[in-house]
């Protein structure tokens, strides 16, 4: 069904980025598979699919700013139909946040509308947009001192309700820094498969084929990427010698320290990232079970390892809420589902949850914790993260773990040369943000199990 509303509209970029808007709005679904779906049904010029993805992710991202933007000319303020909506707000992301000239803007949001038989809505979008273009596209937001909360959300475009969290939590300083960490594409984060070649010989490839790259300078064998095109057509990719994680994930497994021969689980494991740097961290001796509860996504990590040469990780279907299993590993670790607060640039759809989602998931957390725990034998260390920014989510559960099972004791961790706190917190636990190294926001802690 996904692919039929574009069959007519293949030829038309603005259409495509409106039905997927709308898809996403509407039916609540993740805008990046609406959108692979569409560019794979449309017959689109490379340029125009990346004219399309532009605007359909700036459109997410930026919509509490657009949405300013439009109720500061509009009488009708919330009331604007979804669909007149969706065409002012790709016409004011194109002139504030594009090259789009204004009058191309304006000219092509009014035919689209006509395309949408909003016939009637004609007069009000062109009036609006050329009002906002004749106040020089300048804008005066709500003002910092009297209203600070509603400034912020407007001006990052962040939902009230998440903005007040981080204020809350970390302070006004962290959350503005988080806030201003969310605009923009991420880096990618290349970790080097030390067991088939050294960061600087993977380096070297890299640039002789026309890839930027550079030593990440907090997070050892990592490289931050540029220029690469599509990473999976890359001949380094071809031969296993990198896979694609972001830096705080892979800082969690620094931090995680699995030795060569340990037995180790990672319960909440696909795609796989944490499993293969774990492994590569090894020398590829020992044995990971990575686990996920979906076949098709152990099918996903099977392919990795086999892909990456790393035959000590052994992907299986399991529940991370199952009772299977003994006390055996050395090694636990424990990255739970989670609101995802910390990868927004990765996700924009994330800002569309709810609070009353998010307050659902310490429970499960909490849950996924526990019934992992009891696979930790004697001695052996339990990891749990999660890749948001949410005391709720992080220290909270991991609090009332430790309050709950006396037989498990906070255990320090070792920092890697270069990373340092920003936030004042127990020695068993970090808080990555965002703003630290450009990375993803993570929450990273460690426990062990009592000798007796």
């Amino acid at each position: 069904m996904a692919n039929d509303i574009y069959k007519s509209t293949h030829a038309n970029p603005r259409m495509i980025a409106y039905r997927v808007l709308m898809q996403v709005e509407g039916a609540g679904g993740y805008s990046n598979i609406s959108l692979n779906a569409a560019l794979s049904a449309a017959k689109l010029e490379p340029r125009d699919k990346a004219f399309v993805t532009r605007l359909v992710y700036g459109v997410i991202e930026n919509r509490n700013y657009l949405d300013h933007v439009i109720s500061s000319y509009s009488k009708a303020g919330a009331k604007v139909e979804p669909e007149v909506r969706c065409v002012l707000r790709m016409a004011v992301y194109q002139m504030a946040f594009l090259d789009t000239p204004d009058s191309a803007a304006v000219n092509e949001s009014v035919n689209l509308a006509k395309k949408l038989r909003l016939f009637r809505a004609t007069g009000f979008i062109n009036g609006l947009l050329r009002n906002y273009i004749r106040d020089g596209k300048q804008i005066k937001l709500p003002d910092r001192h009297s209203d600070p909360d509603l400034y912020l959300s407007v001006r990052y475009s962040c939902p009230l309700w998440m903005m007040k969290l981080w204020r809350g939590a970390y302070g006004d300083g962290i959350c503005e820094s988080i806030l201003s960490s969310l605009a923009g594409r991420p880096p990618i984060f290349a970790r080097v498969n030390t067991t088939k070649i050294t960061a600087d010989e993977l380096r070297r490839s890299f640039e002789a084929s026309g890839v930027k790259a550079e030593l990440s300078r907090v997070v050892p064998d990592c490289l931050v990427l540029d220029n690469t095109g599509s990473v999976r057509e890359l001949a380094q990719y071809d031969r296993g010698e990198f896979h694609v994680q972001d830096g705080s994930s892979q800082l969690c497994c620094l931090i995680a320290a699995p030795k060569s021969g340990d037995r180790v689980y990672d319960v909440c494991a696909a795609p796989g990232g944490k499993s293969f740097t774990m492994a590569e961290l090894m020398g590829d001796k020992g044995k990971i079970i990575s686990c996920d509860i979906h076949p098709h996504r152990v099918k996903l990590i099977a392919e990795g390892a086999d892909r990456l040469g790393l035959g000590c990780v052994k992907a299986i279907v399991r529940d991370a809420l199952s009772d299977d299993g003994e006390q055996c590993a050395d090694l636990v670790l424990c990255d739970v589902p989670c609101s995802g607060m910390g990868i927004i640039r990765r996700k924009p759809d994330i800002k569309r949850k709810s609070r009353e989602e998010v307050e659902e998931l310490p429970e499960l957390q909490y849950r996924i914790l526990e019934s992992s725990s009891r696979l930790v034998k004697a001695g052996g260390r339990l990891v749990y993260s999660t890749c948001t920014l949410n005391p709720a989510e992080n220290s909270e559960v991991l609090g009332r773990f430790l309050d709950a099972h006396p037989e498990f004791e906070p255990c320090r961790i070792e920092l890697p040369c270069g990373v340092e706190r920003v936030l004042k917190e127990p020695e068993y636990m970090i808080t990555v943000f965002p703003h630290m190294a450009n990375t993803d926001g993570f929450f990273i802690s460690t426990v062990r199990r009592r000798m007796s």
